[in-house]
């Protein structure tokens, strides 16, 4: 019942920022003035997945932070809720949210755990390539089932030798009759071994300039000749499943390409223009994790006689935290609004990248400078959120990338 009671909220959410279409005296439907107030319906999603974190996730973030094991089970309460694949689109089964929406419940899963949300948003990066190019069939039977049951997927892009260098990838797909033969090795695989399926690029044509070289497919993880590597032990977000995946002489059928051979690249890139946005989302939500521990701690510490809140040099620092939350969290959502607009949002989810996930890290930083020693001691949550939050600017196009895309910009705009 709570599921459907839920569900009912979300499908018939509203978008913020003055995104419903009014009628004016000429017929003409025209776009609202700028808007900062979320609607009942989005204060309901947001509380929603609020409770959700404080609840369920809070308490048993660090166990998995601890032990590595993976959230299985608060993966599948929050699939229950429909806190997972929210934007898979109606007619597929799902909640059809847009960007906005969705970062709405990403901050709040990553307030909680920065690890856990990373393992459940990792299915909308993998499913954003489906949604932009896939056909009808391709999207009820990858999509659907998504919806169907709780299930995992990964995003099969980087490797070894190619992370932001995406054009260097060298694992490649021959056509063979009605089949496609895949060879080479993904690395940072999220959910790698948990995954039911795989958005994989592969490259198609060794001669061709990188954006007519690859091709996009959706790979079934049980195929013969896919080899999952072992669960890589990293700094933070240690309940994320991250894995190397290997494919030998794996046959993938041709009626599981994603659109037109030599499109994958664009296919790729375009998917980011929906996720990221979502990863700044989560990494606001860390920081104002980080925020909120500190400011409870300074308020109770007491040093030379008064609680360290009341020190200048601590007060200050919580402003400075505030300001890069609240700035971030903006950008966030302009990047999402602009999206669910169909407006071309590379240069603003750039912005957003970059600046929440550095909000991320210097907030997590001050938070372990004003616990001190306790700050880094393991019994306290801040130490957590400072391994945590590192990925942030690495991840989903690094932080240098994300200022190349967005000088780039500022330049052919100039011209």
């Amino acid at each position: 019942m709570l599921r459907l009671q839920l569900l009912s909220t979300l499908r018939r959410s509203t978008r913020a920022f003055g995104t419903t279409s009014v009628a004016n005296s000429g017929g003409a439907a025209f776009t609202p003035a700028l808007g900062f107030q979320l609607s009942e319906d989005q204060l309901n999603i947001q509380d929603a997945a609020r409770q959700f974190a404080r609840d369920v996730i809070i308490p048993a973030a660090p166990h998995h932070d601890k032990t590595g094991e993976y959230p299985v089970d608060i993966i599948k309460q929050a699939w229950e809720l429909g806190l997972v694949n929210t934007h898979i689109p109606t007619a597929y089964g799902g909640l059809g949210l847009g960007v906005f929406d969705s970062a709405l419940v990403s901050e709040q899963l990553a307030y909680g755990c920065s690890g856990i949300q990373t393992a459940i948003e990792a299915n909308g990066l993998a499913e954003a390539p489906v949604v932009l190019a896939a056909n009808d069939a391709q999207k009820k039977k990858y999509l659907g089932r998504m919806t169907e049951e709780p299930l995992m997927a990964g995003y099969c892009v980087t490797e070894p030798g190619a992370g932001s260098d995406v054009a260097g990838a060298k694992t490649h797909a021959v056509k063979k009759g009605d089949k496609w033969v895949v060879n080479g090795q993904k690395m940072w695989i999220t959910n790698g071994g948990k995954a039911n399926w795989y958005f994989l690029l592969a490259k198609t044509d060794t001669k061709a300039s990188a954006g007519k070289a690859f091709t996009g497919f959706i790979v079934d993880a049980n195929s013969p000749g896919i080899s999952v590597g072992r669960k890589e032990w990293n700094m933070g977000q240690r309940a994320s499943d991250t894995r190397g995946i290997t494919f030998e002489d794996v046959e993938v059928p041709d009626e599981n390409r994603l659109g037109e051979v030599g499109q994958g690249f664009k296919i790729a890139m375009g998917a980011f223009d929906i996720t990221r946005p979502l990863v700044a989302s989560a990494a606001v939500g860390l920081a104002q994790r980080a925020m909120d521990e500190a400011t409870a701690y300074s308020l109770q510490r007491k040093t030379m006689g008064k609680p360290i809140v009341e020190h200048q040099a601590v007060a200050f620092m919580l402003a400075d935290m505030a300001i890069q939350i609240e700035s971030s969290r903006m950008m966030v959502w302009r990047a999402g609004w602009l999206r669910d607009q169909n407006k071309r949002n590379t240069y603003y989810a750039s912005i957003a990248k970059a600046l929440a996930s550095e909000t991320a890290n210097k907030c997590a930083s001050d938070a372990v400078q004003i616990f001190g020693g306790n700050g880094y001691n393991s019994e306290y949550p801040v130490e957590k959120l400072m391994r945590d939050a590192k990925i942030f600017t690495i991840y989903e196009g690094t932080s240098q990338i994300q200022r190349l895309i967005i000088s780039r910009t500022i330049a052919d705009m100039a011209k």
